[in-house]
């Protein structure tokens, strides 16, 4: 499964004393997008971390455009964009009544339990329908 999109009412929590989603909280959305994909295609992130493999972000870029505010009913759309050898990079859209809010990019890389980076084992690969 190359791409996936979730829905997501912002909740009060998520948001800066104006109501406004506090920058920090599009990092959970875009976990929450990823996690999502992952699973769509078959995969738990939990049999894997049993296996021995974690998955780390090692490189996040991120562009926002517009606010998104409590109560908004947003898109998180998650598109596997690349996987090398050794990394996993996804692409983000967050978006509102079809307009795009946030933009970004995050380099992702496996690891084993000693932190030890990894390949991306081929059972992920499948999971993840590339």
């Amino acid at each position: 499964m190359r791409q996936h999109s979730i829905q997501h009412r912002v909740r009060y929590d998520e948001c800066d004393p104006m109501g406004i989603v506090h920058h920090s909280v599009y990092l959970q959305f875009f976990e929450m997008g990823r996690t999502e994909l992952f699973r769509a295609g078959g995969g738990r992130y939990r049999e894997m971390e049993d296996a021995g493999w974690f998955v780390v972000v090692v490189h996040v870029d991120c562009r926002y455009k517009m606010s998104a505010r409590y109560d908004d009913l947003i898109e998180i759309k998650t598109t596997i964009e690349k996987i090398t050898a050794a990394k996993i990079i996804h692409r983000y859209e967050v978006i509102r009544d079809g307009t795009v809010l946030v933009e970004a990019k995050v380099t992702l890389g496996v690891i084993d339990r000693a932190g030890k980076l990894q390949r991306v084992p081929e059972s992920l690969r499948k999971d993840l329908d590339v």
